[in-house]
Formats: C-alpha cells, sequence, structure tokens
C-alpha cells in the first residue's frame, strides 16, 4: 500500500482551504458590488435602487450622487420632519430630504458638497441648530461616519463597502428590487423619526420639556469668539452658481433652549444670527428665524420634547418658510426673516 506524504497533504489541504476562501471572498464582493446597497454607481441618468438600510450616514450619499432632485434639505432631526412633497410645491422644486440625526455642521456640509457636485441643485435648505454656533464644533458625531462614501469618486470603493452591514443590505436590496421587500426610507430621504401622532403623550412631552429647562446648557462662547462652521457654510455659498439659491433657517426649538435676552446664551445665540444673516446678505441667500417665542415655540403640545417638533409644526414651517421668501416677517410672529433673498 502507498504511503502517504502528510507534508503534502497537509498542503493541499491548506491549498483547497485558501482557493476556497478567495472564491468565497470574491463571491461576496461581486454580490454587493451587483446589488450595489449604497448606490456607489448613482449617478445623473443612473438612479440609486431603494434605500435599504436606516442608518442615514451611509443611505443618504447615493440620494445625494444620484442626480434625481434638484433641491434639497440638510440639517440635523430638527429638519428631518420637513416634507419634501411639501417643500415641493412651496418652492417648485423636486426636494429630497437629507438631515441626519445628530448631523454635526462638518457632516452636513459634506454631504451638500457630494449633493451639489452632481451639479443639478437649485435650491439648499440649511435647517440650522445650536452647534453651527460653536466656537470648537465637533468635526464629527459619536454615530459611525463613513467618510470615504462621501467622495464623488470613492477609491477602491467597492472594497471598503465589504463588510457585514453591506452584505445584509445588498440582500434586502436584491429582494427589494424583486419584489419581496420594501424600502426602509422614501426614496427622497423623508421618513418619520418620532414615534406616531396617535401615540402622542401630552404628560410625557411636558416632562421632557420641564427636564431640560432644569439643566439648561450655557455656552461657554463669548459673543465674539469665532463662529467657524458658519464661516464654512459661508465658503460653501460662495460656490454656488447663479441658478442656485439658499435658504439657512434656525429651527424652532422650545423657548426653554433658546438663549434669553441678557443671559450669555442668549448674546451668544443674538451674535450667531447676526452672523448667519451677514452671510446671507453678503451671498444673497434667505435667512429665516424660526428660533424665537412664537405660539409654537411657547406650547409644550407642539413639542415631544425641549429639541423634537410634532408633525403638523412641520407642515407650518414649510408654509412659513414660503411666506419668508417675501422678504418679510411673520404678521403672526412664527417667524422673521433675518435676510432677504436676493
Amino acid at each position: 500500500m502507498e504511503k502517504i506524504d502528510p507534508n503534502l497533504s497537509w498542503t493541499r489541504f491548506l491549498r483547497i482551504t485558501s482557493a476556497s476562501v478567495v472564491a468565497i471572498g470574491l463571491t461576496v464582493i461581486a454580490f454587493i458590488a451587483a446589488a450595489d446597497p449604497y448606490g456607489l454607481r448613482a449617478a445623473p441618468g443612473h438612479p440609486p435602487g431603494p434605500i435599504v438600510d436606516t442608518a442615514q450616514r451611509w443611505s443618504y450619499p447615493q440620494v445625494a450622487r444620484g442626480g434625481a432632485f434638484d433641491a434639497a434639505v440638510f440639517g440635523s432631526s430638527t429638519s428631518r420632519l420637513l416634507d419634501p412633497v411639501a417643500l415641493d410645491a412651496a418652492f417648485g422644486a423636486h426636494f429630497a430630504n437629507l438631515a441626519m440625526n445628530a448631523a454635526t455642521p462638518d457632516e452636513q456640509l459634506r454631504l451638500a458638497r457630494l449633493f451639489l457636485a452632481g451639479g443639478t441643485g437649485k435650491l439648499i435648505l440649511f435647517g440650522l441648530d445650536a452647534t453651527w454656533c460653536a466656537a470648537a464644533p465637533a468635526a464629527r458625531s459619536a454615530i459611525p461616519f463613513p467618510d470615504w462614501l462621501y467622495e464623488p469618486q470613492p477609491a477602491f470603493g467597492l472594497l471598503r463597502q465589504v463588510n457585514s452591514r453591506s452584505v445584509e443590505a445588498a440582500a434586502k436590496a436584491v429582494l427589494a428590487r424583486a419584489g419581496y421587500g420594501r424600502a426602509a426610507i422614501r426614496a427622497d430621504g423623508y421618513a418619520v423619526f418620532t414615534p406616531p401622532e396617535a401615540a402622542y403623550d401630552a404628560v410625557r412631552a411636558e416632562a421632557h420639556i420641564a427636564s431640560a429647562a432644569r439643566d439648561p446648557q450655557e455656552p461657554a462662547d463669548t459673543p465674539n469668539a469665532p463662529m467657524p462652521a458658519l464661516d464654512r457654510l459661508g465658503a460653501l455659498l460662495g460656490t454656488l452658481g447663479p441658478r442656485t439659491r439658499a435658504i439657512l433657517a434656525f429651527m424652532p426649538v422650545h423657548v426653554v433652549l433658546q438663549g434669553r435676552a441678557g443671559t450669555p446664551a442668549g448674546e451668544r445665540e443674538a451674535a450667531c444670527k447676526a452672523r448667519a444673516a451677514q452671510i446671507g446678505a453678503e451671498h444673497g441667500a434667505l435667512v429665516v428665524d424660526f428660533r424665537i417665542p412664537s405660539s409654537v415655540t411657547t406650547h409644550d403640545t407642539n413639542y415631544w420634547d425641549a429639541l423634537h417638533y410634532r408633525v403638523p409644526v412641520a407642515d407650518r414651517i414649510v408654509s412659513g418658510l414660503k411666506e419668508a421668501a417675501s422678504g418679510a416677517d411673520d404678521g403672526a410672529g412664527l417667524y422673521k426673516v433675518l435676510a432677504p433673498a436676493r
């Protein structure tokens, strides 16, 4: 009986195993590339597939680069409830809402530059909050941010997107295209992230708001401290072509989060609004301030907590933005126009 060399047997096993691992890896890469769950191939004339991943930082770049929309909202969760359908009717544009939970100014600007790189943008809307006023704003939130995905042409994108999350997303994308699944987020990026209106609990909302009032966050920045995020926003506006309009809108947080006149927070907030108005005037952008005491911001029942308003309030904001285009303050005190469009 012929004796088998154990070394040759082990070598053969390693070769077969290595070849199998490589084959499986290439198959996974090919599957994800074909499914394209994050729209790396998205471009004007080549729209992305359905949004199957609720992780906005992974899913929104495909909307931005796809070219299907000529207008977009950028902001944090305070802007997410602005419905693109209502904005379309108000401004005669085709909106996507690309506002992301806890998005920093840097993250918002990255996404806006990606959107504008496609050359289809005719209107951009930034929903501003207190993070834009900071002298040292965080570059990133605590939520993982895939920087490479925000490059117009991601280097080695097919390989960099390969992970357990993208395998699941690819499978969902294939099933959705085959009619066996559905999108996680509407194609225009809109999703109601707050609980259903039918589940609104006024007592609980009041408790959340009272808690925020007991623990006010005083800024460490003086009124004349720099505002680099706003400066970068101004630089972005300076790159817009004559066919692209811009709106900057301070979102209506509850009055307990607004800086009161005569306090350090109030002085810093006033300086921030003045700087935003200056930037708007320099670049012809409409600047609107909903972050004021009003019939919306002084009533607890308009909010889930001190930061997040309810869906009906979002409808009032859209209507207010349309009316603010006239350049006049709201007669009922819902908003002030800090800088008219030019």
